[in-house]
């Protein structure tokens, strides 16, 4: 029973980390200590090690000898790998949705959340929370297993996306998904393919800026 008991602790460990990243509390770059969590979080490091484990196997956190450990700052190669991976899931969950003429009423009620979000972050959230619903709608489990494989990923790459502009933000993504919604039920899945990649290429093209453009 000990056993089990730590692991559950490290869970739940990796949950409070988590958290304290997508809300902002450890932005990308910021440094994890193992003796300051544990202190903060009032556990031994043992299971603060294991909980960076798991986030590192997120791809959340990383690792290095000289650094310890840090919240991830995506390269330009991870945004063009994230961004590419998502297309191909989301292309396949998409057309799944249409052809089997889905209930879209989980992603119209998280479409409908937005309008409740005040800050980047709790955007964010949604907008994360509306691609969830999107891929359980496919009703293909190892689609959602991939998706679940990236998830945090996305949702790091949508925060790097906010810490670099916030202008206009909240209403374009509440705009873009009422749209994504009207899309989907319209039926028409070249349209609604169009209109995912229009979205994703918002966030993308804003972490692809040249250097020296801004």
């Amino acid at each position: 029973m000990g056993p089990a008991r730590r692991r559950g602790l490290s869970n739940e460990v990796a949950d409070v980390i988590r958290e304290a990243i997508f809300d902002g509390r450890y932005p990308p770059g910021a440094a994890l200590r193992e003796v300051e969590l544990s202190e903060a979080l009032e556990v031994s490091r043992g299971p603060v090690r294991e909980a960076l484990r798991s986030l590192e196997g997120e791809g959340l956190v990383r690792t290095e000898w000289h650094r310890g450990t840090t919240v991830t700052v995506l390269s330009s190669q991870d945004v063009a790998e994230l961004d590419s991976l998502r297309e191909a899931l989301e292309n396949l969950a998409v057309r799944r949705v249409v052809a089997a003429d889905a209930s879209l009423e989980a992603m119209a009620d998280a479409a409908a959340a937005m309008d409740r979000a005040s800050t980047p972050h709790e955007m964010v959230r949604c907008d994360i929370a509306f691609h969830d619903a999107v891929f359980a709608a496919a009703d293909h489990s190892r689609l959602v297993q991939a998706w679940q494989a990236i998830r945090s990923q996305v949702h790091l790459f949508l925060i790097t996306r906010v810490n670099v502009s916030t202008a206009g933000y909240l209403e374009q993504i509440r705009s873009e998904h009422r749209d994504l919604v009207a899309a989907l039920r319209l039926g028409n899945v070249e349209g609604a393919l169009k209109l995912f990649a229009e979205h994703r290429r918002h966030a993308l093209d804003l972490l692809t800026v040249p250097d020296g453009a801004n």
